[in-house]
């Protein structure tokens, strides 16, 4: 009896415990699925876009289409060779979504003005469409720097607060028109500053309705006008700080108390790290002043730099932050590491935001940083 019972018994077991291991591992795909990895691309770098590593990403952001005439357009002459390279990566990657940026911190000049008229953000907005449509992109990403802040010497206004959520309404209405023709979700995401004013002069709360996902720009911290070193991309506060500049930690929380849904917002990585030279220091160099302000240097420069032996490698415990120091050169580097990266990811895991953005692909050597994001995320 023992025996029939379990012969009739065994096949529903292994049927009920295929069920869990199905169900087990939809549950991964899902978890997998939900955080994103987005990588900028920038059309105007020497790099061979045929080279990227489709499957290791969700999205691409193709950086950046100007605003000239009222309308988004593509400015260089290698942009649509680059843009169809991006989008014939979808051969190695199905999923994979292929945005372009309208803007950054040179192109954004224009935001201001186009943003505070109707008529003018009606046009913008189909213009939008029309170039999406044009190279076959899957959404559009803006990237002002910054509403109701000067940026780069640009024009800005009191108004720009609610001008821009405005314009993310129109872009909106107009994507989800076209969208509605071919049974398509067309992608609205920005790139957002990490500061305090930044959340001051814009209407997030409101704003995030219209978007797909916030790329919050979580580095840059101390940058080329200051001239003191600091870390420009740590996790948490650093107790060395005594201006306690930013954090990554507080970025993301400012955003959260804007009203921000968790799951929306994306953490902001740099593959890059800021250089200061002469800087006077008889310690590391960390918060010192120096002569020359924090400019930009790649990731993959920065390994290279490190193999000469001129270099030594620092770390803030407090901040979660690597850095670099040569008292030879008096020369102080914030930098990214394989450490940072998969601390970061952790960090988004553990409080649920969306996923990482990295700017920028081109800028990391042999894709060290990309990888252990990756693997960070699985």
């Amino acid at each position: 009896m023992k025996f029939i019972t379990y012969f009739f018994l065994l096949p529903l077991f292994l049927a009920c415990t295929k069920t869990v291991e199905k169900q087990n591992i939809v549950q991964e795909e899902k978890q997998i699925e939900h955080y994103k990895i987005i990588g900028y691309a920038a059309g105007y770098e020497n790099y061979d876009f045929s080279k990227i590593d489709a499957t290791k990403l969700t999205h691409i952001n193709f950086a950046f289409a100007n605003i000239v005439d009222g309308k988004a357009k593509f400015e260089l002459e290698t942009d649509e060779a680059k843009i169809a390279t991006l989008i014939s990566l979808k051969k190695q990657n199905p999923a994979l979504k292929v945005l372009y940026s309208v803007g950054g911190w040179v192109w954004s000049d224009q935001f201001s003005t186009m943003a505070a008229f109707e008529s003018s953000r009606k046009k913008f907005a189909e213009s939008c469409v029309n170039l999406l449509l044009e190279h076959g992109f899957d959404g559009v990403d803006l990237d002002w720097e910054y509403p109701g802040q000067r940026g780069e010497d640009n024009p800005f206004r009191p108004s720009d607060k609610d001008n821009f959520t405005l314009l993310l309404a129109e872009i909106r209405k107009a994507l989800d028109v076209e969208g509605k023709k071919n049974n398509t979700h067309y992608l609205l995401t920005i790139a957002t500053g990490a500061d305090e004013t930044y959340i001051e002069q814009t209407n997030l709360g409101e704003v995030h309705q219209y978007l797909d996902f916030i790329n919050v720009m979580c580095y840059d911290f101390y940058q080329g006008w200051y001239y003191q070193t600091g870390h420009h991309a740590n996790l948490y506060p650093s107790e060395k700080d005594t201006y306690n500049v930013n954090s990554g930690v507080d970025a993301m929380e400012r955003h959260l108390e804007a009203g921000v849904p968790a799951d929306k917002l994306v953490l902001g990585i740099p593959f890059y790290g800021r250089q200061w030279k002469k800087v006077s220091s008889t310690t590391d160099g960390l918060n010192d002043h120096s002569q020359e302000g924090g400019y930009i240097v790649s990731y993959k420069e920065l390994k290279e730099r490190i193999a000469n032996g001129k270099y030594k490698e620092m770390y803030d415990e407090s901040a979660k932050a690597s850095y670099l120091w040569s008292e030879t050169d008096s020369t102080f580097v914030s930098w990214e590491t394989a450490k940072d990266v998969k601390l970061k990811a952790a960090f988004i895991k553990e409080k649920g935001f969306g996923g990482a953005m990295f700017w920028e692909y081109s800028l990391d050597k042999d894709q060290e940083l990309l990888n252990t994001l990756f693997e960070g995320l699985e």
